[in-house]
């Protein structure tokens, strides 16, 4: 996400002063995240890592934008704060040790990488056993979603199974334009997920619907294809995973 996008914005001092009620509407985080080590992974900006940081967090940001770490850099300087910051792509954090992280915070980013299961696996990986994984997703049928018609409906124009990268669309409401993006299916986003080592517990849709919005703004297209997910999910212990593929019944083992 380039420095400048209207998806970027700091951490105001409104929000520092509730930090986890402004990051986290759900109740999905712990009440009280001091001490305990958080990765910002693709969400460099000078938001997420700022609030987690004045929550008392020890804070990582990961994300590929030199640009969007400096925000990072400038707002946690400027607040006094510490935050380390890594140039590295989600996919491969080679860099992190395993089992480091208690938290991982994930803003919508995934659909600019191609291989969503090996970035699971990575984060898997830097996760600690119990470790809480908050993401949020491009939801599949908005990047279906090619133009819209003579009669204002949005058209699937983009074949669900595809591969490679998504082709240039007319309604280009929900894709940052300049970027490289590609369509994750539901096995993806979900059966990846747990198939690397998390158990979902909570899953949301947010909110983006404007009745009052008209035809060609992005609240006027969220009325009948929501844009996003919200996903809550646990890293499952290392060893309970080791166990339950041991225990697997098969005709063979009656």
């Amino acid at each position: 996400m380039a420095k400048g996008s209207p998806f970027a914005k700091v951490a105001t001092d409104e929000e520092c002063h509730a930090p986890l009620a402004t990051l986290d509407s759900r109740g999905w985080l712990p009440a009280s995240v001091a001490g305990l080590n958080v990765l910002c992974l693709a969400g460099a900006g000078g938001w997420q890592s700022i609030l987690y940081a004045v929550a008392g967090a020890n804070v990582t940001v990961v994300d590929l934008s030199p640009e969007m770490l400096w925000l990072d850099q400038q707002e946690s300087a400027k607040r006094q704060l510490m935050v380390r910051t890594i140039e590295a792509s989600m996919d491969n954090m080679a860099m992190l040790e395993d089992a480091s992280f208690d938290i991982v915070h994930q803003p919508v980013s995934t659909c600019y990488v191609r291989d969503l299961a090996q970035t699971y696996r990575e984060i898997a990986r830097v996760l600690r056993d119990g470790g809480l994984y908050i993401s949020q997703h491009k939801q599949p049928t908005s990047l279906q979603i090619s133009h819209r018609d003579d009669e204002d409906r949005y058209v699937i124009g983009v074949e669900y199974y595809r591969d490679g990268p998504l082709p240039s669309v007319s309604d280009d409401s929900y894709r940052e334009r300049g970027a490289v993006e590609f369509l994750h299916r539901w096995d993806d986003l979900i059966g990846e997920l747990c198939r690397s080592g998390f158990v979902l517990e909570d899953l949301r849709e947010p909110f983006r619907a404007d009745h009052k919005a008209a035809p060609g703004h992005f609240g006027h297209r969220g009325r009948f294809v929501p844009p996003y997910v919200r996903m809550k999910a646990r890293r499952i212990g290392r060893t309970c995973v080791a166990e339950s593929t041991q225990k697997i019944w098969t005709p063979s083992s009656s």
